[in-house]
């Protein structure tokens, strides 16, 4: 039996099935300040999910999460403890980059750093001003949104309720310099004191959704099939990534989206300031990473939750009996998974439903052929990325 995969795609508002191979995969990345927090957890490792499905059911995944090194939260936190902003972006990015392989998450094949992609930046936004999508006023360059008639084709809410939802995630609507309070920088003039690269418009930085737009089209083509992210990221970066690729290029930009729900700590959302952030590095000292693992995809990719580390807790007695009866139950054949992991497989394929899927294995585990154990250790090893290591 073939499989493939349907998700419900954030642009359509419906569940697609997943055509075309190879698939090219865009997830954003972190900005290296703070990492990584259960919230990143969560959204890498149903990515990592993702990945490892469609490599087991034989499609071809080339996989590339960013890195946003140059953004101003790096500014103020690097100031803040007296550090070089590069110093600060790099140890981040190690540490980020060490409790992803700590959860057992696969590496994507490229990891590019923003700072490493200027002239691909500056590269549309030419295209954009030559086709009078932006504009430059006092060195800065900024989308004008009015442009596309398209803009929030994501969000797909009016422009008072965008306006509001910008504002909230860093929108300055009383720049002088705007001609619309929506529309959204390019490419910011270089501040005293900030790092800085060229650009025909003076020196200065990229905004951030441009960041984006360059990276994914770089390595996946003008356009891919699969973009990921928190569902935080929606609007405005990626409506705002829609909008440079598609008036830079003529072409459809991305196929699929999907949005990881936004995870809480105390029904609130994890923040520095309210002082509930829970770190991955953290819990990995206390518990095994399969616990961390299930406790995470027992959730489905697009439910919003709230951390309770008592969630942790239970998962143990799930643990330790998948180690018991899979750990040793040595190499499945194709046969095993053909007669046994329909049931997993049918899960995974709607919707990428990572909760059924977990309940279908451990039907497997308990089962008393050996072939379905055979079949439960592959499936779980392989596609869930469970180190049966209790």
């Amino acid at each position: 039996m073939e499989f493939g995969l349907s998700v419900y795609n954030s642009l359509s508002k419906k569940i697609d099935r997943v055509d075309g191979d190879p698939v090219g995969l865009y997830v954003c990345g972190v900005t290296p300040y703070d990492t990584t927090h259960i919230g990143h957890a969560f959204t890498y490792v149903v990515f990592d999910v993702l990945v490892r499905y469609l490599r087991f059911i034989g499609r071809e995944v080339t996989y590339v999460r960013n890195v946003t090194d140059i953004d101003d939260d790096i500014l103020i936190r690097s100031a803040s403890r007296g550090m070089n902003w590069k110093e600060l972006g790099d140890s981040e990015f190690a540490l980020f980059q060490s409790d992803m392989a700590a959860l057992n998450n696969v590496p994507p094949e490229v990891e590019p750093r923003a700072t490493e992609h200027t002239p691909e930046m500056v590269a549309i936004i030419e295209a954009l001003i030559e086709n009078g999508c932006a504009y430059v006023s006092d060195g800065n360059v900024y989308f004008e949104v009015k442009r596309d008639g398209e803009f929030g084709r994501l969000c797909d809410v009016p422009y008072a309720a965008q306006l509001e939802i910008a504002n909230e995630r860093g929108n300055f609507p009383a720049d002088p310099r705007k001609r619309d309070p929506l529309d959204f920088v390019l490419w910011q003039a270089q501040k005293e004191g900030e790092p800085a690269w060229p650009s025909p418009w003076g020196d200065g930085r990229p905004g951030w959704h441009i960041e984006c737009s360059a990276m994914s089209t770089k390595y996946l083509g003008e356009t891919f099939a699969i973009h990921g992210g928190g569902e935080d990221l929606l609007f405005p970066h990626h409506d705002a990534e829609i909008a440079q690729a598609v008036k830079a290029t003529g072409k459809p930009f991305v196929h699929y989206w999907m949005h990881t729900g936004m995870v809480y700590h105390g029904e609130k959302k994890m923040s520095k300031s309210l002082g509930n952030m829970v770190f991955a590095r953290d819990l990995l000292q206390e518990h095994s990473v399969d616990a961390i693992r299930l406790s995470l995809l027992n959730h489905h990719f697009r439910a919003e939750w709230d951390y309770e580390e008592e969630r942790l807790t239970t998962a143990y007695p799930l643990v330790h009996m998948l180690t018991e009866r899979l750990a040793d139950a040595g190499e499945a054949s194709d046969d095993d998974i053909e007669r046994w992991g329909t049931p997993f497989l049918t899960a995974m394929s709607e919707n990428l439903d990572t909760p059924r899927a977990i309940a279908e294995l451990e039907q497997l585990a308990l089962h008393g052929e050996v072939a379905a154990q055979r079949a439960g250790r592959a499936l779980g090893s392989k596609v869930l990325g469970l180190t049966f290591a209790s």
